[in-house]
């Protein structure tokens, strides 16, 4: 058994959780601030073409990247709190910071999703002039740049494991539904204004509740990860399997994990040789712990509890 980890202090613990963390906090930051920029841009333009074209459905669709950056500002926030390394008062980081973030996200598409069908309805029946077909240009270019955040949000979002730039993806994906339902209803108002003159009011509506829906779909995810829900089987297997492969390890009778933000903190209980030693048998569960975390950079710390195997003792 390698005598560094053995002896390694609660000092390195934090040192290592600190270094995996920054360096996904850092993948974090930078995908959020490029967002919010590109977010900034698109609302200004749709709310002012919007409102010049005469278009609610365009307007609707730029409150809704308005909200996006608001969105993106709240993961920008939400990494520069998680990349804080433990301390007394939080002995497991700050991760849940980050995981907390994303369910604000959730929040405030809900909220946005139904300002924005208020908004879309209130004129329904108003005399106003007709849309101008400009006013599908920022739509089409929202298109586009928010199909290529999405990617890469989604890309790096589950790269590092963080819920927040996850439910910020979504909220990228929304805004594409978004412009296609603003686009149509805009295009059906353009070809047929006589029959359709309400179409651009019900295509802004409808962006609404496209937003309401995956508000709520966000807001249910990350409150399974704050509520401690078991990871995927998935995850868990591959945890069972590492622990398995470390010399002396008969069986894995336990496998406990939950997230802590951007890295999964494990409980796991082993079967051992019940004749060995007590020192034998904590060698083998630090070798456990490490082995875990080096090959599983989202598992921040191990806690293992040794059990005898064969002696029916699984269940205490």
């Amino acid at each position: 058994m390698d005598a560094m980890h053995a002896h390694m202090s609660v000092a390195d613990t934090s040192q290592f959780i600190r270094m995996t963390v920054t360096s996904k906090t850092s993948i974090g930051k930078r995908v959020a601030v490029v967002s919010i920029a590109v977010s900034a841009l698109l609302a200004l333009a749709k709310i002012l073409i919007g409102l010049v074209g005469h278009s609610t459905a365009v307007v609707a669709d730029g409150f809704e990247s308005a909200g996006d950056v608001v969105a993106s500002s709240f993961v920008l926030f939400g990494f520069a709190i998680a990349s804080r390394p433990p301390d007394e008062d939080h002995p497991y980081g700050h991760g849940r910071y980050e995981t907390l973030t994303g369910l604000i996200v959730g929040l405030v598409l809900l909220l946005g999703g139904v300002g924005i069908c208020y908004r879309s309805l209130q004129n329904v029946a108003g005399i106003h002039p007709p849309p101008a077909a400009y006013g599908l240009w920022p739509l089409l270019v929202s298109m586009v740049a928010k199909a290529l955040l999405s990617g890469i949000k989604f890309k790096y979002g589950r790269r590092i494991g963080s819920s927040a730039l996850v439910a910020d993806a979504w909220n990228d994906f929304v805004d594409i539904i978004s412009a296609v339902a603003a686009a149509t209803a805009l295009g059906l108002t353009l070809y047929d204004p006589a029959r359709f003159w309400a179409a651009d009011h019900y295509g802004g509506f409808a962006v609404g509740l496209i937003v309401v829906f995956t508000g709520i779909r966000v807001a249910k995810e990350t409150s399974e990860r704050l509520t401690d829900t078991m990871p995927s089987s998935e995850l868990l297997a591959e945890i069972r399997t590492v622990a398995n492969s470390v010399a002396g390890v008969r069986s894995v009778e336990k496998c406990y994990a939950r997230s802590t933000g951007l890295q999964y903190h494990v409980d796991l209980h082993i079967d051992v040789d019940p004749d060995m030693s007590v020192r034998d048998s904590h060698e083998i569960a630090t070798n456990v712990r490490f082995t875990l975390r080096e090959q599983l950079d989202w598992v921040a710390d191990v806690l293992v509890h040794v059990e005898p195997s064969g002696m029916g003792l699984g269940g205490r």
